[in-house]
């Protein structure tokens, strides 16, 4: 005669209430009541399924009538616990609410319960999944779970306990059944599997315990399944007895949704769903991975929250960086919508590429939670041109195939000595990887228009060598000595030898045709074609020279007048020549503030240098000394 196999949640499920897992508040509490003899006449056990609810019920059926009960548990070896096992003892009545539901299975109820028992001290009624029962059932019942007859226990077992009414939930002690710790569902799985002669591993358990989320049950019965395939249970025999894609492809996936490559989504998806993977399953296990990084990313120990090993929780923090806390949000919205909207379509792949395509796509969608995401990827990329400079982050941007334009041209005067002139009327970018061999070349005089032998001299040296206008050592006294002759010369009578650079400004009237300081037309109006040229006379300092600004307790100076003191500061200083093109100036108490046209060109003109000329110039145009500074 062949042996009835017996599944092993059956086969193992606790028999006194110490091998119930997880449960210590449920059981504690109702061992010391047997064991003080302090019992109610109505109980609810409340919980997700398979938790225990109907294990205890049966646990306390045993304990209130057991012959020799220890320490308010049963014995299992006398004759009620026995039959209680075997069901041969009829005043244990367990009766499924979702079958028998109505009124009139209640009434039939409501009169057994006036008979004594037959073999057991106490009848014991178990309820599983009461709250199926019908308005009228519960009202028929509620007198009798009131003040039922001292012989007579009501247990009440369901997982929906906001559908039971108010009366019937008064009149029940209840207690509620956690989720099992992962950790618990673990040690008894492979503590089960060592008794039945087969190995599982410590990861393959953590996977199970997470799959069953907090019942032993469903971890009992997969473990079933599992053993049924291999006598050794790793993580990939339960993938594929779950019905799970590998850790591989999900995570492949989730990078390629960082990547925001929307083809090869849809590629391993389809890999998937040839594979016989279950695309709702699939979108479970997208909406696990990323509760773990939205933890990872606000939660300071994830560790104590999250079920996984050390080496995952490694992974899985290096692949949450990928992402802000906004996408994540935004991702398990998305997510969550399609898991719901596939328990309502019959083709679920659909759904799955529709949420797959928006979480690469999001300015595809212009929902609030969309925007969000899209807001919040602006700041990031404008943190990192704060923390990089701007001029790094357009390196980064800039295509592989463009190429180091113009860094710099040098115009050399045969009237002068060298003297460069930077041309920075083109915007220049170039690759991060040239940037370092470009300053090399630099730094060696292998830029066009070097000497020969790739040396230099003066302003175009210091640019060579990474000096700047904020550069503490630079020799301004050695400077203009080395270069005495081509000041004198350019501050003589002779004939302005640049023809060929266009004036600082095209609008105003020449240097020589202005009329004079005092009888400027207020700002913004023109003069008369025909007014006559005025002798030039030493400026004076008027009102209309200057337009407030209350803000900053400046005056600005008028484009006519700045013009003049850029020609004055050119002929002065003839390397700067067009350097102060698109210019402007104002006046704070003793200083002249000049903000640049291009920001460029604070690389080229340095301030102690531009000082020194451009406050001869100020005082020969406006008749006072002045401070320069670069605004």
């Amino acid at each position: 005669m062949s042996i009835i196999y017996r599944v092993l949640y059956r086969k193992w499920r606790p028999k006194v209430f110490s091998d119930v897992i997880g449960q210590p508040q449920v059981t504690t509490t109702l061992s010391s009541q047997i064991k003080e003899n302090r019992l109610s006449h109505a109980y609810l056990f409340t919980g997700s399924r398979g938790t225990g609810k109907t294990t205890c019920a049966k646990i306390f059926s045993k304990a209130v009538n057991c012959l020799h009960p220890v320490g308010g548990d049963p014995c299992n070896e006398c004759d009620i616990c026995r039959g209680i096992d075997a069901g041969s003892i009829l005043d244990i009545v367990e009766i499924d609410a979702a079958s028998n539901r109505g009124i009139e299975d209640i009434r039939i109820l409501r009169d057994e319960v006036n008979f004594t028992p037959s073999q057991a001290k106490f009848r014991v009624y178990i309820i599983d999944e009461v709250h199926m029962l019908t308005i009228e059932a519960f009202n028929a019942l509620l007198k009798t779970l009131e003040e039922p007859p001292e012989h007579v226990k009501f247990i009440l077992a369901t997982t929906e306990v906001h559908k039971l009414p108010a009366t019937i939930l008064s009149r029940c002690q209840r207690f509620d059944f956690r989720r099992i710790e992962p950790s618990f569902i673990a040690e008894r799985l492979q503590y089960i599997a060592k008794e039945e002669n087969s190995e599982l591993t410590h990861e393959a358990a953590m996977l199970i315990a997470r799959i069953a989320d907090g019942g032993m049950r469903d971890a009992l019965s997969l473990l079933d399944r599992c053993i049924s395939v291999s006598s050794f249970v790793d993580v990939d025999t339960v993938s594929s007895s779950a019905g799970l894609m590998g850790r591989e492809h999900i995570y492949s996936l989730i990078n390629a949704v960082a990547g925001k490559d929307t083809a090869k989504c849809l590629t391993i998806l389809d890999e998937l769903h040839k594979g016989s993977c279950d695309t709702e399953r699939l979108v479970t296990e997208l909406i696990d991975r990323f509760r773990s990084f939205l933890i990872m990313k606000t939660v300071k120990n994830p560790e104590e929250l999250l079920v996984c090993t050390k080496e995952e929780l490694g992974e899985i923090k290096n692949i949450s960086d990928r992402f802000t806390k906004e996408s994540v949000l935004y991702a398990l919205d998305i997510l969550t919508s399609a898991a719901d909207a596939m328990r309502r379509t019959q083709n679920r792949r659909i759904e799955a590429e529709m949420a797959l395509i928006r979480l690469c796509r999001p300015e595809n969608d212009d929902s609030a939670a969309a925007l969000v995401v899209r807001i919040a990827a602006l700041e990031k990329e404008i943190a990192e041109l704060k923390r990089g400079g701007i001029a790094s982050a357009a390196v980064k941007t800039a295509p592989e195939e463009t190429k180091i334009q113009n860094l710099a041209e040098i115009k050399i005067s045969e009237e002068t000595e060298v003297f460069p002139v930077f041309d920075m009327a083109d915007e220049v970018f170039q690759p991060e990887e040239n940037v370092s061999e470009k300053t090399e070349n630099a730094v060696s005089g292998e830029f066009k228009g070097f000497g020969a032998e790739g040396q230099s001299s003066g302003f175009a040296a210091q640019f060579a060598a990474g000096e700047d206008e904020d550069d503490d050592e630079f020799d301004f006294d050695a400077f203009m000595k080395e270069h005495e002759g081509a000041h004198k010369k350019a501050t003589s009578e002779e004939e302005f030898p640049f023809d060929d650079v266009p004036p600082p400004f095209d609008d105003d009237a020449p240097f020589d045709d202005a009329p004079p300081f005092d009888d400027a037309p207020p700002f913004g109006e023109a003069m008369p074609f025909d007014a006559p040229s005025p002798v030039r006379e030493k400026p004076k300092i008027t009102a209309q020279v200057f337009s407030s600004d209350d803000s900053d307790n400046s005056e600005k100076i008028d484009n006519h007048t700045w013009g003049k003191i850029i020609l004055e500061t050119e002929k002065l200083f003839k390397p700067l020549i067009g350097q102060l093109t698109g210019s402007s100036a104002r006046i704070v108490g003793n200083n002249i503030y000049i903000k640049l046209g291009e920001k460029n060109l604070k690389i080229f003109v340095n301030e102690q240098m531009l000082g020194k000329f451009c406050s001869e110039a100020a005082k020969t145009v406006l008749g006072k000394q002045y401070n320069i500074k670069l605004d």
